[in-house]
């Protein structure tokens, strides 16, 4: 039986991730956080010196990494990095600009390409991430484009770092995701764009409530 897939792109803080898992646990699939993949793979090559937007230095550490997802009791996604849970050590913002640098590297998305398409071939998923409805999963049942204005966007990024502690001013990270926009449009290699076919979903100025239940409406009338 040909199982079903949900892809999600969208520009870094448009809440990709956290509407991503709460339509697979709605829709009962294997939620897919590839943002997550590359964020690990970008603290590996911060843990070991490397410039992250290096080919030549990050060649070397392919063969080296151990990345593996899996999902503990809590139903969420756990990310493990050479055995060590790095779940949270990836949510950084020096971490998230060492995951734009270093997905921008092609043979660095082809090294994971695998492991996201093996994900969508045995498992109805949503996966979320830039260029997944372009690149990973261009057949996809369902393909949609989430974004919201950057202001918005830096509101929700700043809010979730202040909330785990961490001391970070707004304009910092406004600058930050206009910078990772800049990045992820204009790399080389799969650039952030809509997908043909798939449908647009701005959040702009509603609640994470409301912005659900919009997607959740875009991806049922879609399947349907």
């Amino acid at each position: 039986m040909k199982h079903k897939s949900i892809a999600i792109d969208g520009p870094s803080g448009a809440g990709k991730s956290t509407m991503a898992k709460a339509l697979a646990q709605e829709l009962g699939f294997l939620y897919v956080d590839t943002g997550a993949i590359y964020r690990t793979l970008g603290l590996f090559a911060l843990r070991r010196g490397a410039a992250p937007g290096s080919w030549t230095e990050v060649e070397p550490l392919l063969a080296q990494v151990s990345i593996r997802m899996a999902y503990a009791a809590d139903g969420l996604q756990h990310m493990y990095l050479d055995g060590e849970d790095v779940t949270r050590a990836i949510r950084t913002p020096e971490v998230s600009t060492a995951a734009s640098q270093i997905s921008a590297i092609p043979q660095v998305r082809a090294f994971l390409m695998d492991m996201q398409r093996d994900m969508a071939d045995n498992n109805d998923v949503v996966m979320d991430g830039r260029d997944i409805g372009t690149v990973v999963l261009p057949d996809a049942d369902a393909k949609i484009f989430l974004t919201a204005s950057a202001e918005d966007r830096a509101k929700r990024r700043h809010a979730e770092l202040i909330e785990r502690g961490e001391t970070v001013d707004y304009d910092t990270v406004l600058a930050d995701i206009i910078a990772r926009d800049d990045r992820d449009t204009n790399r080389a290699a799969a650039p952030l764009r809509q997908a043909a076919g798939a449908a647009l979903v701005d959040t702009t100025g509603i609640s994470l409530e409301e912005s659900f239940r919009l997607l959740l409406r875009t991806v049922q009338e879609t399947l349907a």
